[in-house]
């Protein structure tokens, strides 16, 4: 197994309303569950291949909920990811050189039934976690938007998080409203749903905590 570690930001937008239920081992409100997410490595490597400032982005559809697979994805890499950056980046998408289940990324694969092939393209990414405000821009295939989730009174910012001390993706995630359509083979539209922001550290064997 290859070593590999990974630092941080990312904004995930899910059918779900606001609080997920997938966070709390509930199933999913929709009876079935569609998401985009981009992440935003700060600082990273896979063995003794750098990924510092690469960017990587996925589409996923489940026909139910998550644990019950036959889900459809498909992964996004950074253009200016090297051959060698590129394959370390798919392998940990795929949840290879990992502990079984150890993060989302292995979650998810072992429920994905059909993968499409990787697109490797120029991923625009705005990530501010603390102000819940995000963007995901895939040219031809994905446009996502967050902000914070308002009171319906005053209008004013709300803000809310989840902390997971077992979570396989992250301790913290600040909660907004997202939107998204997606184009290409794996098609989803949401508006004003579940807006995760996140930030990561994870390696091969979960989330590193301090």
């Amino acid at each position: 197994m290859t070593s590999w570690e990974i630092r941080g930001r990312e904004l995930v937008n899910c059918t779900c309303e606001y609080g997920c239920n997938c966070q709390f081992n509930a199933l999913p409100d929709k009876g079935h569950c569609h998401a985009v997410a981009g992440i935003q490595i700060d600082e990273g490597h896979h063995g003794e291949t750098g990924l510092d400032g690469l960017r990587i982005a996925a589409i996923f559809k489940w026909p139910g909920a998550i644990h019950e697979g036959n889900g459809e994805a498909i992964a996004f890499v950074d253009e200016n990811a090297t051959d060698r950056q590129r394959e370390a980046l798919l392998r940990i998408m795929t949840g290879q050189d990992t502990d079984p289940f150890a993060t989302m990324f292995a979650v998810y694969a072992s429920t994905v039934t059909k993968m499409n092939e990787p697109v490797f393209t120029k991923i625009d990414l705005d990530l501010d976690i603390d102000g819940r405000r995000g963007r995901i821009f895939v040219k031809d295939y994905i446009e996502t938007v967050g902000e914070p989730i308002r009171n319906k009174v005053t209008g004013a910012d709300s803000r809310a998080q989840i902390v997971l001390p077992n979570g396989f993706e992250y301790a913290v995630a600040e909660i907004g409203s997202a939107s998204s359509t997606t184009s290409g083979p794996v098609q989803v539209d949401t508006k004003d749903s579940y807006g995760q922001f996140a930030r990561l550290h994870l390696n091969n064997h979960g989330v590193v905590r301090a």
